[in-house]
């Protein structure tokens, strides 16, 4: 298949192996902080063809994973109204909440649609005139330019039941937070898809400030390995830098447009991500120009929300201080047909990975 055998290139895979194999002269270690690349990392086996001095650790990169339990609490209060559909992507349904979950409500009978974009909810929207359609809106910067141009749509037809509850989020606060709370890093590999969007230039504050190396990759083994022996070559020179690796699909200033209206439908707010806590300016909200679409405006409800399950260690698995494998959970009572914690429900959490390439799966 054109563009992707070209990085799955044998020859090519154990040429960039051996290349780090005889850079690599210390111990390093580094944090993706894309839920893509911790996926890809381990699908493709890439720590096997690394040496043990180097070190990858996930970190905060899944959106459904940093979601908060009253987020979910709250989608589910809403889905009890009885003029809502809730019109959601997938990998929502099965976050638990505090006493139940959306795929449980779906299945009693509770209206919880699965779509595939927020177009397709505004879609509903129109063809659903009596309900109110509600659109749980989650994602990082990668996603947050779709619901934004979703609620420009909305705007301009006049469609006036279509409702968002915003958990969209911006990356470069949580890794500052990492960084401040002391974890150790060497470096980071950067998400190339919300670079994609932003350009790299989002990230460039963490050489300048803090003199950690970032590297905005793809998701192909010889992208991760690639990224990896520029990661290892900026510790070695202590020349830290924001580089591309991912020329073919980022540029220095990325989607300009895409920025644009981000920039004009949200505003920066505090949120709460899991295991974090509350991250100031790491949110993002409709502006008062459009907050008649702001569910959480349009939809109040009480939600009465209780803690995480004590025993799963998911925030501290997204801060990267401990992996799946040390949670007493893991595989046991936590399983993908059974999550106790958000990790284990999306494709793109650190434990639902660590399960599908364990290596007595």
């Amino acid at each position: 298949m054109k563009y992707v055998e070209e990085y799955r290139n044998r020859d090519l895979i154990l040429g960039l192996s051996a290349r780090i194999n005889k850079v690599a002269v210390r111990d390093y270690t580094f944090m993706e902080v894309c839920g893509g690349h911790t996926a890809a990392i381990h699908r493709f086996g890439i720590p096997s063809l690394l040496p043990k001095c180097i070190r990858l650790i996930s970190g905060p990169g899944c959106p459904v994973c940093v979601t908060s339990r009253a987020y979910i609490d709250r989608v589910i209060a809403c889905s009890g109204l009885k003029d809502v559909i809730v019109a959601t992507f997938g990998d929502l349904l099965r976050i638990p909440g505090s006493e139940t979950s959306l795929e449980k409500l779906k299945a009693s009978g509770a209206d919880i649609r699965i779509v595939l974009s927020a177009l397709d909810a505004l879609a509903l929207a129109a063809g659903n005139p009596g309900k109110r359609i509600l659109f749980p809106a989650i994602g990082f910067e990668t996603t947050a330019p779709g619901t934004a141009v979703t609620i420009k749509e909305a705007e301009k037809a006049g469609v006036k039941n279509f409702f968002v509850l915003s958990a969209h989020k911006i990356m470069p606060p949580a890794m500052e937070l990492l960084i401040k709370d002391g974890v150790r890093l060497d470096g980071f590999i950067c998400p190339g898809h919300v670079a994609a969007v932003t350009g790299s230039r989002i990230f460039s504050f963490i050489p300048q400030d803090y003199g950690l190396g970032c590297v905005v990759t793809g998701f192909e083994p010889t992208d991760l390995l690639h990224a990896v022996y520029m990661l290892v070559q900026q510790v070695n020179t202590q020349k830290p830098d924001i580089q591309i690796q991912y020329s073919r699909a980022v540029t220095y200033s990325g989607n300009e447009t895409a920025v644009s209206l981000m920039d004009e439908v949200f505003v920066r707010t505090d949120d709460y991500w899991r295991g974090f806590g509350i991250i100031p300016g790491s949110g993002l909200k409709p502006a008062r120009k459009y907050e008649r679409f702001d569910a959480g405006l349009a939809m109040p409800v009480t939600v009465i929300t209780s803690e995480d399950d004590g025993a799963c260690i998911c925030g501290e698995i997204l801060r990267g201080i401990k992996s799946p494998g040390q949670c007493a959970l893991f595989a046991k009572r936590c399983r993908p047909d059974n999550p106790v914690g958000a990790c284990m429900v999306s494709n793109e959490g650190a434990c639902n990975t660590f399960y599908k390439y364990r290596p007595d799966a």
